[in-house]
């Protein structure tokens, strides 16, 4: 059958026509919208940040405040209403509790008076008498501001006006600059009422404020270590994975045991009465559970994958090839991780005031409490939200920015003759036109750590009243939402290189490499995923170092410090620089892979459409293809012979 005239030409224009790939050709911006809604969506950070800076008081959590509204410390403001507010308290840096070995509690709220002094007594003091004697000898002055302390054992209201008799021997802790009580009945009564009855968040907070310096320490431990693994992947070895392999075992073994160790050692305690310990202990079985199944599996897969990793290596020395024709490529994520740590710093500086923010009230006695605003924790969330998504976009600019220099080296014809500054080239490439892309990407990652996160507060706020079904499908939900980031990931990423490739936008991208990689699976799939199961190691190993280190600095100082919290930031500030620094390697690597698929899509290897790859990735991918087919002629072959013995025999 034949079609004439205009239905022949009708049926051509149905027709779809097939995209063509174009390397480095063609150049367009690329989702402009979605970068409009992430501009305005910082609008609404930047609105957050202000806010958080007029109505927090960051000052209040750190230094600690007295019962009339003074933050200790500082020169305060005064409150309408409060006679005793409003004083320079630059000299009295330390809360006092007038009644520290009795303290009360309504409504979650310490109602106890407190006091800003210069100095705690460090002994003890029975009589009023020796209380004026304190004040006059080290100026500080432990009854009401308005009570002269010449009038101390003189006004007939001193009993209330000052502390309980007698008052306890006590010493600045760290923790808030507050007066602790020394003496073994007050401390554990002070200590169980002021750490147990405090708001969660604050509690949090004032464990990573108080164990600060450890938690600076373990993340420059992390960067070092990090650093170390780059140079350890440039210059991979056979020899040199078998003993990274190896410390990698040993050291997922060596964390199990210490976490272990420690739970036990907390669960024989007798002396643990505070729930900052027993929740420190329930995060260390939580903590050895999932590390001791975490090591399971990776023991089980470094035994089903050891051998394909000679393959493997070779495909790490193929990476490495591309990486030294722009060497800097290495030094990528250091301004990434700079980028990283200029904002996180600033996202928790926002988080402080965040969490101290809140309007004075006076009430009896002309005493002032702080009432958290309203809307503080749905700004709680928005700014949660901004951190994911904004560490993901930067995290998705280095991944396009590393593909593009890849991109740029191998669709190059002279490889005697590399491009001038692909790194440089690639960067101006992302800014003029594929910002766009990077948010999109970035997004979707967002959307699917955000129910996560939801699944995890439920998980928390419901953990007393759930049932084991409630609990199964938490866990289900929970796994699939990991899974699906994972593809997620990947999917971005070769979106990303497409992107580079061809100058489409996202969803472009990313179908036509889906439509371009199932045509060329069979080839480095099985390779290219060990090359990552060997990079994923070098990322185990860095934070199994960190915890460990962090396990032994925050074990010394389990009283008043919820430290498994700290823990946790530690770890995961571990594996994401790690990953920031390793994700280098992994880039290049699933660049390559595209850009191997886009070559073999547009060229046949013929003098006139000559191969892009070199003849050392030409002679890996050959031999990669002989060993599939010996690998495939040997099945074939079994399951003949099994044909051969399961035929019924016919006379």
């Amino acid at each position: 059958m034949r079609c004439l005239g205009a239905k022949c030409l009708v049926s051509a224009e149905r027709t779809p026509r097939q995209r063509q790939w174009r390397p480095q050709i063609y150049r367009k911006c690329t989702d402009t919208t979605w970068l409009f809604l992430f501009f305005l969506f910082w609008t609404g950070l930047m609105f957050i940040t202000g806010y958080s800076v007029v109505a927090g008081a960051t000052g209040r959590l750190l230094f600690g405040y007295d019962s009339f509204g003074n933050v200790c410390g500082k020169k305060n403001y005064p409150v309408e209403g409060a006679p005793l507010s409003g004083q320079d308290m630059t000299l009295k840096k330390h809360v006092f509790f007038m009644n520290s070995c009795n303290l009360e509690v309504k409504d979650g709220k310490l109602v106890s008076t407190t006091l800003c002094i210069s100095s705690c007594p460090e002994e003890q003091l029975d009589t009023l008498e020796e209380i004026q004697l304190f004040a006059k000898n080290n100026g500080s002055f432990l009854c009401v501001y308005n009570l002269n302390s010449s009038n101390y054992t003189q006004n007939p209201h001193a009993d209330s006006l000052c502390p309980r008799l007698p008052v306890p021997p006590s010493k600045s802790f760290p923790l808030f600059n507050r007066c602790i009580p020394q003496t073994p009945e007050c401390y554990s009564l002070f200590a169980s009422v002021l750490v147990n009855d405090v708001d969660t968040l604050h509690r949090i907070l004032s464990g990573i404020m108080s164990g600060r310096d450890t938690i600076l320490g373990l993340c420059i431990l992390s960067l070092g270590l990090s650093l170390a693994m780059v140079f350890t992947f440039r210059f991979i070895t056979t020899l040199l994975v078998h003993t990274f392999i190896a410390l990698v075992i040993l050291g997922l073994l060596f964390v199990c045991g210490v976490l272990w160790w420690l739970y036990y050692d907390y669960a024989n305690d007798l002396s643990i009465a505070l729930d900052t310990e027993r929740e420190n202990m329930t995060c260390l079985l939580g903590f050895a559970v999932v590390s001791t199944v975490l090591t399971a599996v990776l023991l089980v897969l470094i035994f089903v994958l050891r051998k394909r990793m000679k393959l493997a290596i070779e495909l790490l020395w193929v990476t490495n090839k591309a990486i030294s024709s722009s060497p800097f490529l290495l030094f990528q994520p250091l301004w990434t991780f700079a980028i990283l740590i200029f904002f996180w710093v600033l996202w928790v500086a926002v988080l402080l005031s965040l969490g101290t923010a809140g309007a004075a009230q006076v009430i009896e006695g002309g005493q002032v409490e702080y009432k958290p605003l309203s809307g503080i924790w749905y700004m709680w969330w928005y700014h949660l939200v901004g951190l994911i998504w904004t560490s993901e976009f930067i995290l998705a600019c280095q991944q396009i920015t590393v593909a593009g220099a890849v991109v740029t080296s191998y669709f190059n014809r002279n490889k005697n003759d590399p491009p001038d500054s692909p790194i440089l080239s690639s960067l101006s490439i992302l800014f003029c036109y594929h910002q766009g892309t990077a948010v999109k990407g970035s997004f979707l990652i967002t959307m699917v750590r955000i129910p996560r996160t939801i699944l995890m507060y439920i998980h928390n706020t419901l953990k007393d009243k759930r049932s084991a079904l409630a609990r199964s499908m938490f866990r289900c939900c929970f796994c699939c939402f990991c899974c699906l980031d994972r593809c997620l990931r990947h999917l971005n990423q070769n979106a990303y290189t497409t992107t580079a490739i061809n100058g489409t936008d996202f969803c472009t991208s990313a179908k036509d490499t889906l439509k371009l990689l199932s045509k060329n699976s069979s080839h480095l799939t099985s390779v290219n995923c060990i090359g990552h199961f060997i990079i994923f190691l070098g990322k185990v190993l860095v934070v199994c170092f960190t915890v460990f280190g962090g396990l032994m600095a925050f074990n010394y100082h389990r009283v008043l410090q919820v430290w498994a919290i700290p823990l946790l930031l530690v770890a995961f500030f571990a594996y994401l620089v790690a990953h920031s620094f390793l994700s280098v390697f992994e880039t290049v690597l699933d660049s390559l892979f595209v850009c191997f698929a886009v070559d073999l899509e547009t060229n046949d290897g013929s003098s006139e459409k000559p191969y892009f790859m070199d003849q050392e990735f030409l002679s890996f991918v050959k031999r990669m293809n002989k060993l599939n087919n010996a690998r495939a002629q040997r099945e074939e072959n079994l399951r003949n012979q099994e044909g051969t013995e399961l035929r019924p025999i016919v006379r």
